[in-house]
């Protein structure tokens, strides 16, 4: 953080924050900010004598306070706008808070309350310390970015979105950028990414959503969402621009279209350091659940049989993955394809399928497949059908279609395997796939599941079993963190599947009815594990513009805590 009044150096975990400002300004300063907690000899020598409350306090003081605040708001909405008015006044406040109920808070900074939050941004919008880059001005890309004021050593992440594709909820325009601020947070919460190392970024290229070109409130470009050739020259240049100025920084791309998503990664993962989460951290975070299922039933990964149901960008995201470490395993690639069933709105996707999107076609079957099939329909063969010819013994609902997963389908799956595997993955609850209850009940306690919403722990019979949740907060801090300290030039498939096993390797196999992963609330951890594997990869490759010394500790100085920085009071006016 290099600003006139304000120095902090980013790049180590005790760095002291030097100050040339004096008074009200420093209390404006989200990172400089302390509050009540300002001693009375600092409150003196930077002019804040008399502008605070006298007793001086605290940070454990002052996070019992904000704590009850926030559990007194009425709503998921009022303590997201809480806990974003804390973050703009005080950042190690918020952060601390955040890091000491992160299993609390995470789905109030994050997903599902960051969807109403984006819902509402032109309604409730109170400012937002982010990137807006039109498409109608990319002529102003560049003074955008560089008003942000980050100099090219200062940034490690990049998280940008069109808000097309966002969560559960779709097209959600110039709102977007608190998917992107949300996101940081949880990599700075969760694997302690310096918040001042990170840009949000929005890309406004119009809006397809009727109810927002309507608002006379909405804040961004008022047109159609733009396309093709313009649109991908705007995504040229945003790219161009920003590994030029922040040439270490890792470009993460966020709820972009199913029909952009994948052609965006594929054209630039090769030459440039990027990532999309919800490709590979889905895929990621899911391969780590079956990694630990598999290893439970005893049978090799390529000798299962996988069905995915919903081959969108997550599910077929999911199946890549999957497929790779099949791949691993010795699995011949046509072979390994040949383990897979994918389905889309129109029922398992067959080669001469309508609708098939080109990302889908490596897991069309062919015609002569299903030939023989005893089915109503050859040209819509549905998911109970399909289970049952198949006999699959991994299922994995990336459908947003609540309730797909039947009766009749998970008692079909569990007559014919005798530990299925069941991962109802679309969220929020009122779009998941199944129940875990229902799922226990109808295999007779004998499923391994995963799911995409929290669900706790579930009792059947005399076992409780914890579900464990597929959530890409698992996978992406630790990736992010493992690329930054290594500087890594590119993020490659090895570093998304070393971060999968490092999860998977957390799994406590021998309680019945444990997690198949961490919980949420050692999101630290798993971070710093995460990291771990993906920074050797990285090294292991080649990839390591930074290499590692001692793994441990790279890792460990490189994860900012949130505390108060100890204070280097310059003379008022000073220079940097």
């Amino acid at each position: 953080m290099r600003q006139r009044d304000f120095n902090l150096d980013t790049t180590t975990r005790d760095a002291v924050l030097q100050i040339s400002a004096r008074g009200r300004l420093i209390l404006v300063h989200p990172m400089a900010n302390r509050g009540t907690a300002f001693t009375l000899a600092e409150r003196e020598e930077l002019g804040l004598s008399g502008l605070l409350p006298s007793r001086v306090t605290t940070i454990e003081e002052q996070l019992r306070r904000i704590y009850a605040q926030y559990s007194r708001s009425p709503s998921p909405l009022a303590k997201f706008i809480q806990l974003t008015r804390l973050r703009d006044r005080n950042e190690v406040l918020f952060y601390r808070l955040l890091s000491e109920h992160i299993e609390e808070m995470l789905p109030i900074i994050y997903t599902p309350t960051i969807g109403e939050a984006i819902e509402r941004f032109s309604h409730e919008y109170t400012g937002a310390r982010g990137v807006f880059l039109s498409i109608d001005h990319p002529e102003l890309m560049e003074k955008s970015l560089t008003d942000f004021e980050m100099d090219a050593d200062d940034v490690d992440l990049i998280v940008v979105t069109d808000s097309e594709g966002i969560l559960g909820i779709g097209d959600q325009g110039i709102g977007g950028i608190q998917i992107a601020i949300g996101k940081l947070g949880v990599y700075t919460a969760a694997a302690g990414i310096h918040p001042r190392r990170v840009i949000p970024v929005v890309l406004d290229v119009g809006t397809d959503n009727l109810g927002l070109l309507n608002s006379d409130l909405y804040l961004g470009e008022r047109h159609a969402r733009v396309r093709g050739e313009r649109y991908d020259e705007f995504i040229d240049l945003f790219v161009t621009t920003v590994t030029r100025l922040f040439p270490n920084a890792m470009l993460h791309w966020e709820d972009f279209g199913a029909g952009n998503a994948h052609r965006i990664l594929n054209r630039y993962s090769d030459s440039i350091c990027t990532f999309n989460d919800d490709i590979q951290g889905t895929a990621a975070v899911v391969l780590a659940a079956v990694l630990a299922a598999v290893r439970l039933t005893g049978m090799p990964l390529p000798e299962h049989r996988v069905l995915v149901y919903g081959a969108g960008t997550a599910g077929v995201g999911v199946a890549d993955l999957i497929r790779e470490a099949m791949d691993r395993s010795g699995l011949p690639a046509q072979d390994a394809y040949a383990r897979f069933w994918a389905f889309n709105s129109r029922g398992l996707i067959v080669e001469d399928s309508r609708g098939v999107r080109d990302f889908q076609v490596p897991y069309a079957r062919r015609r002569a497949d299903v030939e023989g099939w005893a089915v109503a329909d050859p040209d819509r063969i549905s998911l109970l059908e399909a289970v049952k010819l198949v006999q699959p013994t991994i299922l994995i609902g990336t459908s947003a279609q609540h309730g797909a997963f039947t009766e009749d389908v998970v008692r079909a799956m569990a007559e014919h395997c005798e530990r299925p595997i069941i991962m109802p993955l679309s969220n929020p609850t009122s779009r998941s796939e199944a129940q875990p209850a229902d799922l226990l009940e109808w295999t007779d306690g004998r499923v391994l599941i995963a799911t995409g919403s929290p669900f706790g722990t579930i009792r059947h019979g005399e076992v409780y079993h914890t579900i464990a949740q597929a959530n890409n907060a698992l996978i992406f801090p630790g990736l992010g963190l493992g690329v930054a300290v290594v500087q890594a030039e590119r993020v490659t498939p090895e570093m998304i599947y070393a971060a999968a096993d490092a999860l998977a390797g957390l799994q406590n196999e021998y309680r019945p009815g444990a997690s198949l992963l961490p919980a949420m609330s050692d999101l630290r951890l798993v971070a710093a594990t995460v990291a771990k594997a993906v920074a050797e990869t990285a090294q292991d490759q080649g990839l390591a513009r930074r290499p590692m010394t001692n793994p441990i500790n790279d890792i460990y100085q490189h994860m900012w805590k949130p505390e108060y920085p100890r204070l280097e009071i310059l003379p008022a006016g000073a220079p940097d």
